[in-house]
């Protein structure tokens, strides 16, 4: 028997009328369905389908109505109604939608285990639910893939008008993967860096599509709100409290976002970052892209935000490439080997490793030795200088603030130098890092998110809180973990979004693209085994093993594909920041 008639879609089909936006669509109504609700044409929208579900059938069986509940979760967004047909007054009583609690997502292809055969007198059953964990979405919409088996038992109550009715269901949705991809869009919202406020940080999230507004709207509202765990305490935003969306119009080549609330409309750096977090929330997401966006505040015109805008919110730290050759800083040219950098740093030199590079603008180099982390300027006046000692110290990063931060897994204390006074501090860790080997430690060029590696095999997200020296590491989160016997060689950030990790294994070396918001992940093939890696948005380099030396290879815009740049005597690859 086929689903479509488990789901009793042989029952006489009644039309009914669904509007989404600025469309309706006639369809008939005999089991769940999805429905393309219009918004493909709208600049401000997107184009999705809805699952239409219908309430349980005086014919169905335990199998049909546990599949039919979990459809009415799929649509009960966006008609509670039909849920509540499926639950006993007692469990209608008790459960609550995903307001209380996260949603929790399934892989498709999940069973409906049935009783075992009885004499068909008994007025309850018990059903069980199995699948595969596929996500957790959060109530702050986060999303957290999640791994292992699902299993769910449910109490079915026989209906005396025929069929049955759930006695007891788990407050949250239940939905699918399918569900997921069909109803909600992976989204960027952008806050502000809160130490600078110089810097846009993107929080992924994803976000339920509804008929009742458009998704610029659904974007808008959704940043008007705090941002997600992750970055609590880390981010700010220009909006104040209290802030409110009037309407959102669109024409050929202007949206009009209006406003209300206690917006400071003589405030130009506020308006600035404004125009900011809107302009970058709504283009990144593919949303008014190209239009002129016009923001009004209780009807008056408060800022113009125009394409192609020189202003830059995702980046600043420099684009030219670095390499190491016999312990010296060289610069890569478009075709090979540019030359060495000025001063003690383009000197051949032993010892030093685990390179980074401040901001291209401050010039800054610094690299660890056996006797702690050593600083020189990328000047011909430039002198190597130790500003951190330590036998034990992590690879140095630099914050884009111009501090430099390392990890002393001696003392198991995070330190802050701030080249402007010569003063080292020792910022604050959470207690969850207590007693853990703490491997690597790099801050992102946001300046807020950090990753951290845990001995071989675990990698962590956490982010920056506070400002300045007062700042402190926290939310910490974990991204991936490789398996037992498998070691990750490097960790390093591609964009604000993305890191990349690269792992030896058992049958070879592995690198993964991982987004740090969701963590989606994306296999990067390999040819040559490789070493050591830097990025900075599209462009990935890797040192990578040749004979009895190492060369720089660099990773193809079809991402599938490696090009030789040096095909000798190179050695670790650096961008600046990252």
């Amino acid at each position: 028997m086929t689903r479509t008639r488990r789901l009793g879609m042989a029952v006489a089909i009644v039309a009914a009328v669904v509007c989404a936006g600025s469309g309706c669509t006639v369809i008939p109504v005999s089991g769940p369905y999805t429905v393309n609700d219009a918004g493909g044409g709208d600049p401000l929208s997107k184009s999705f389908q809805r699952m239409i579900a219908i309430p349980p059938q005086r014919d169905w069986g335990t199998e049909e109505t546990i599949r039919g509940l979990q459809a009415a979760m799929a649509a009960y967004p966006d008609d509670p109604s039909i849920l509540e047909q499926y639950l006993t007054p007692t469990a209608l009583s008790k459960w609550k939608d995903s307001a209380s609690g996260p949603v929790t997502v399934i892989e498709d292809g999940y069973e409906v285990v049935p009783p075992p055969p009885r004499d068909g007198t008994e007025t309850t059953q018990k059903v069980t639910l199995k699948g595969r964990y596929a996500a957790i979405i959060n109530q702050d919409d986060s999303y957290a893939p999640t791994a292992g088996p699902w299993v769910k038992p449910y109490e079915l109550v026989k209906d005396p008008k025929g069929g049955y009715r759930v006695n007891d269901l788990p407050s949250g949705l239940l939905l699918t993967a399918a569900d997921v991809a069909r109803a909600y869009r992976p989204t960027n919202l952008y806050y502000l860096n809160r130490g600078l406020q110089d810097r846009l940080v993107a929080d992924r999230v994803r976000l339920r599509l509804k008929t009742t507004e458009t998704f610029a709207q659904t974007v808008l509202e959704r940043l008007l709100k705090p941002p997600t765990g992750a970055l609590q305490g880390a981010v700010t935003s220009s909006f104040p409290s209290g802030t409110e969306i009037e309407s959102i119009r669109s024409g050929e080549e202007r949206v009009v976002i209006s406003l209300s609330g206690p917006l400071d409309l003589s405030d130009l750096s506020a308006e600035a970052k404004l125009r900011a977090q809107i302009r970058y929330s709504l283009n990144m997401n593919e949303i008014a892209k190209g239009r002129i966006i016009e923001v009004q505040v209780d009807g008056e015109q408060y800022v113009i935000d125009r394409p192609n805008s020189e202003e830059n919110w995702l980046d600043d730290s420099g684009d030219t490439a670095y390499y190491v050759g016999k312990g010296a800083i060289q610069y890569l040219g478009k075709d090979g080997p540019g030359g060495a950098v000025a001063g003690a740093a383009g000197e051949p030199r032993e010892g030093y490793s685990g390179f980074a590079l401040s901001k291209e603008r401050n010039g800054l180099v610094a690299a660890r030795t056996s006797t702690g982390i050593s600083v020189a300027a990328l000047t011909q006046e430039g002198r190597w200088q130790e500003v951190i000692q330590g036998s034990d110290l992590t690879p140095p990063t630099w914050h884009r603030d111009g501090s430099l931060w390392t990890y002393d897994r001696k003392n198991a204390a995070l330190l802050r130098y701030d080249p402007g006074s010569g003063r080292t501090v020792q910022v604050g860790v959470p207690e969850q890092l207590d007693g853990l080997d703490v491997t690597r430690l790099r801050i992102a060029r946001d300046g807020v998110r950090v990753v951290v590696t845990i001995g071989k095999n675990t990698v962590q997200i956490g982010a920056l809180i506070g400002e300045g020296a007062g700042a402190t590491l926290g939310n910490l989160q974990s991204l991936t973990t490789t398996e037992e016997g498998d070691e990750i060689l490097d960790v390093v950030w591609g964009d604000d979004e993305h890191v990349l990790v690269l792992v030896e294994s058992k049958a070879g070396q592995i690198l993964s693209e991982i987004n740090v918001g969701d963590g989606e992940t994306t296999g990067v093939p390999l040819k040559d085994r490789l070493v050591s890696l830097a990025a900075l948005g599209d462009r990935v380099l890797a040192e990578a093993k040749a004979d009895n030396s190492t060369k720089l290879i660099e990773l193809g815009q079809d991402r599938q594909t490696w090009a030789p740049k040096i095909d000798s005597g190179a050695g670790a690859p650096l961008f600046p920041l990252g």
